[in-house]
């Protein structure tokens, strides 16, 4: 068909838009076979309009689902998954609370409609997350009395979820964010009731009883903030240690929550290279980036941060002005650059969210707010950042 432009699909109804754009990837939907994160290098042809086919042979491109999108109720977000997209991971489905609400009790009902969606249209699934300090249910910490269980007792409730989650989806699920944001700020261990209760081993024992029950998934360690030094040089330690005690560990997740000016270039360049460095592959796990004021007091994607709701600090109620969304587009084309330089470091970069719409920024750190962190907007149009990443992909390679 004729290249599409972001001028042409903005004049279509929201129809013939999604017929446009899944017509332009190809889409049928047949399941095709999984793509692997280990592709042959290519050259992304010209006119790719579809991020799957722009950066095809370099690296997968995918987005975190909600479950309206892999139910396809929402059935515009589900196209542009299908068009666009060659890898799925679940935001929430597969977190604790969720899968492993009560002791004893499992619920996959949801889980295992996120999983058929992949298969059916041939994704790379992956599954967030085994391990974290939120949303896990106060029972995994807590006997009938309401105190601390013993360090036996989290151990043993954790090889059970761990076996019990990942075995469920052993050869279908392809790759796990094992352990999640177990690291602090200054590089620490963060303090969790998992490292209090257990103490540091419980990191090595997740991916081990992981790596039992799907010896052939992938294992993934995933934080936010790895950008900044000191939190770096923990996860590096973090890797090392793995690696010295021979646990397997597949590679690291930079989750990817940028601001306009965080990180720089010269950071995302030097934390990839640094995680290449050990031999591990590095994914972009859930890239944003916030265009609204800062209220927090520095980079983080802690779910606990919470601010009162100001005017101030929803400044684009009424749209985004043009001025911002080229600074976005820029500021994606500078990214996207740099992971095009490290194309045979990074396997993966996964949007958190498909639209603008999904975005949890509009929740958080002040909820209600009006965020427009991704590459399509609230109708599922194409923004200005769209294209500037699908140009990323021809053009040569950010070197700083």
């Amino acid at each position: 068909m004729n290249r599409l432009t972001t001028e042409s699909l903005r004049g279509l109804p929201t129809s013939a838009l999604l017929a446009a754009l899944v017509s332009s990837a190809c889409a049928t939907n047949a399941p095709s076979p999984g793509p692997s994160p280990e592709a042959t290098p290519a050259t992304a042809p010209a006119t790719a309009r579809t991020l799957r086919d722009a950066y095809a042979g370099r690296f997968l491109v995918g987005a975190a689902l909600n479950e309206a999108q892999y139910t396809e109720q929402d059935a515009r977000g589900a196209a542009l998954v299908k068009a666009q997209f060659n890898t799925i991971t679940s935001e929430n489905i597969l977190k604790w609370e969720n899968v492993h609400p009560r002791l004893g009790q499992y619920d996959f009902s949801s889980a295992d409609r996120f999983v058929a969606f992949g298969e059916r249209n041939g994704m790379f699934i992956v599954g967030h997350t085994l391990l974290w300090h939120q949303q896990t249910p106060r029972w995994v910490f807590q006997d009938a009395t309401g105190n601390r269980v013993s360090r036996d007792t989290l151990l043993a409730r954790l090889r059970d979820h761990i076996h019990t989650v990942v075995g469920r989806y052993k050869g279908r699920i392809k790759g796990w964010d094992v352990v999640n944001e177990a690291v602090d700020e200054d590089g620490s261990l963060r303090r969790t009731p998992w490292l209090e209760i257990i103490g540091p081993d419980y990191i090595e024992k997740a991916f081990q009883w992981a790596h039992e029950a799907d010896p052939a998934a992938e294992l993934y360690y995933n934080d936010y903030s790895v950008e900044n030094a000191p939190k770096r040089n923990g996860v590096v330690r973090l890797v090392r240690d793995l690696q010295a005690k021979g646990i397997r560990i597949t590679g690291v997740g930079l989750q990817g929550h940028n601001r306009i000016e965080w990180p720089s270039v010269a950071q995302q360049d030097s934390t990839i290279a640094a995680f290449g460095d050990l031999g591990m592959k590095v994914m972009i796990t859930e890239l944003d980036i916030d265009v609204l004021p800062q209220v927090t007091r520095g980079p983080t994607a802690d779910v606990s941060a919470r601010a009162e709701a100001q005017a101030r600090l929803d400044p684009y109620t009424a749209g985004l002005p043009d001025s911002v969304q080229q600074v976005l587009a820029k500021r994606y084309g500078e990214l996207f650059g740099v992971y095009m330089k490290h194309r045979n470091t990074i396997s993966r970069v996964t949007f958190w969210g498909v639209a603008d719409g999904d975005s949890w920024l509009n929740n958080w750190p002040v909820r209600g707010r009006t965020s427009y962190p991704l590459l399509f907007d609230r109708a599922g149009l194409p923004k200005p950042a769209f294209d500037a990443v699908i140009r990323a992909a021809t053009q040569p390679a950010f070197v700083p």
